[in-house]
């Protein structure tokens, strides 16, 4: 018997956001569909969040119409992972 593993999109997206807004961006952020983890941090981005899709586009998705549309942000970076292991 074959079983077929369905191979998820992977990235990580560093989020610059306005100054006193983090820790709402953020909230707001975690609600996003595939996102696994969102921390703040310190430095030239103000969140870093790991997020999973089903496809580029599934990703692309995302981080368009949901993250960059948040009220509060002001850019993103994203960084697809192109392997695992």
């Amino acid at each position: 018997m074959i079983h077929l593993v369905k191979k998820l999109t992977l990235a990580f997206i560093l989020v610059n956001v306005e100054t006193g807004m983090e820790n709402e961006v953020l909230q707001e952020v975690r609600k996003v569909p595939g996102v696994q983890e969102a921390y703040l941090v310190y430095g030239v981005y103000d969140l870093l969040v790991k997020i999973e899709a089903e496809s580029d586009g599934a990703l692309r998705e995302a981080v368009i119409n949901h993250i960059r549309r948040l009220s509060g942000v002001r850019s993103t970076l994203t960084m697809m992972v192109v392997e695992v292991g």
